[in-house]
């Protein structure tokens, strides 16, 4: 029986936000549970899409668990040295305090930059190879989103990303992380053949749901110990890209598989679909709503999925202009005074506030009237889509609040709105509304796309830019 060791540290970090990412957001639970340390472990991922469950599920037992800790921060901007220095430090002492293991796994994303570190997996990795010494592997699940350095190759005998995107591969991708480091106990080498500083897609057309996203994932899909990372193009860093990474007993084959891979990214185009002004999103949406389901307005460029505020107010202040006719609603914003507020009042009542536009981006100022509280909640729930499968949500206080006829959900803490929870959370079904604006880039697909009559790209201020700007 092996002895293996568990962790966890997650970040996405968006280099063009200026706002530090905090040791408070990794201890904090939002969509994810917050820092996690020790024998709780296992009992806290249980069941939920992530690849540290899937990891944990796949082994079932069969050898000794030391978990060590676990944590993620939603995306941001870079991670403060002191929330790094403190994390890392806490790993590296329950690891220390833990040896000797056989193995370690780790659940990390691939692309963490903080003030004093553009490659953070890679310092991270190289801290604890150093600690481990040459001969314990160290296995590593990634985001698809990573941005795959060499030196975080190096200090790995396998690194495995997700195949999906949106995310629904994330639990599965912890579990081919484990038939891999199984295979290594066992005895099996490889090489390794890397690809890197391949060109980055918009994060809007990296989908795996559409072309040519799909077909090249199907293709590395065909072996378990091949990884294609589209890379996070708001990483304003070196080692940003995407990259293709592969192991195998066959030298000759696996070059050829990441060279065919390789190429494929590089020379194939994505198909876009038509990006609209928020006005002329809402003149189309109009003429399409209907029955069938809603007409999605995909508010991509304040996603807090990728460093978002979720707070602008641009798609929110056209739509209370534009008289829509039938239902709309948009989730989420992120106003903790605002839904404070709306808790003080009660449900039912009526209340003169300023939403939105808290962060101060853009010039933009807050949305001003009299809002109907028509729900509150505790911003506790059960997720239910495929994407968040199995978490319990921690959004702080929530309310639905109606102006001008539109249903806007609010939160008190960012999180994109990718589960209709979130929306059932405060009174509202998703499929009965004719039009719905979300603050998502892709994973709103996982769960809204079953039920949207159309889906529109919008063009509106935020923090996570389709091309992000030229520095």
């Amino acid at each position: 029986m092996a002895r293996i060791a568990v962790a966890g540290f997650q970040h996405e970090t968006n280099t063009f936000v200026d706002r530090k990412t905090e040791l408070a957001a990794f201890i904090q639970p939002d969509a994810w549970p917050g820092l996690i340390e020790g024998a709780a472990l296992g009992a806290a991922v249980k069941g939920m899409n992530l690849p540290v469950a899937g990891f944990l599920d796949a082994v079932d037992g069969a050898h000794e668990i030391v978990p060590l800790l676990w944590c993620a921060a939603s995306p941001g901007g870079p991670v403060s040295d002191h929330a790094f220095e403190a994390v890392a430090g806490r790993l590296l002492r329950a690891l220390a305090e833990s040896l000797p293991v056989d193995a370690l796994y780790l659940d990390l994303h691939g692309a963490m930059v903080t003030e004093s570190f553009a490659d953070a997996e890679g310092e991270l990795l190289g801290r604890l190879r150093n600690l481990l010494g040459p001969e314990v592997p160290v296995f590593a699940s990634l985001d698809y989103h990573a941005n795959i350095s060499p030196r975080m190759i190096a200090a790995t005998a396998a690194l495995v990303g997700y195949r999906t995107y949106p995310h629904v591969d994330m639990a599965e991708t912890g579990a081919r992380a484990w038939r891999l480091m199984q295979q290594h106990l066992g005895g099996q080498l490889w090489h390794t053949a890397f690809r890197t500083g391949l060109a980055m897609r918009s994060l809007v057309w990296q989908s795996t749901l559409s072309e040519p996203m799909r077909s090249i994932m199907r293709e590395a899909g065909e072996s378990r110990s091949v990884t294609v990372a589209a890379g996070f193009p708001l990483a304003d860093v070196a080692c940003a890209g995407a990259s293709v990474l592969a192991y195998g007993d066959d030298e000759a084959a696996l070059d050829a598989t990441v060279a065919s891979l390789a190429a494929r990214l590089t020379q194939e185009e994505a198909a876009p679909e038509a990006v609209y002004a928020p006005d002329e999103a809402i003149d189309r949406a109009v003429r399409l709503a209907g029955d069938g389901g809603p007409v999605i307005l995909a508010d991509v460029q304040d996603n807090p999925g990728a460093g978002g505020s979720s707070d602008t107010v641009g798609l929110l202040r056209r739509m209370l202009v534009a008289e829509l006719p039938g239902r709309a609603a948009l989730g989420l914003i992120c106003d903790a005074e605002a839904a404070a507020a709306a808790h003080g009042a009660g449900s039912g009542s009526a209340v003169e506030l300023s939403l939105g536009a808290k962060s101060g981006q853009f010039g933009e100022k807050p949305v001003t009237g009299v809002f109907e509280i028509r729900a509150i909640g505790s911003g506790k729930f059960a997720a239910t889509g495929p994407f968040y499968k199995g978490c319990s949500m921690d959004l702080g206080p929530m309310a639905c609040l109606r102006c001008r006829g539109v249903d806007i959900v609010v939160s008190s803490r960012p999180q994109q709105a990718a589960d209709q929870a979130m929306f059932r959370h405060v009174g509202i079904e998703p499929a009965d509304y004719g039009i719905l604006a979300l603050k998502s880039s892709v994973h709103f697909r996982a769960d809204f796309g079953p039920i949207a009559k159309a889906i529109l790209i919008i063009v509106s201020p935020g923090a996570s830019p389709m091309e992000p700007p030229v520095t």
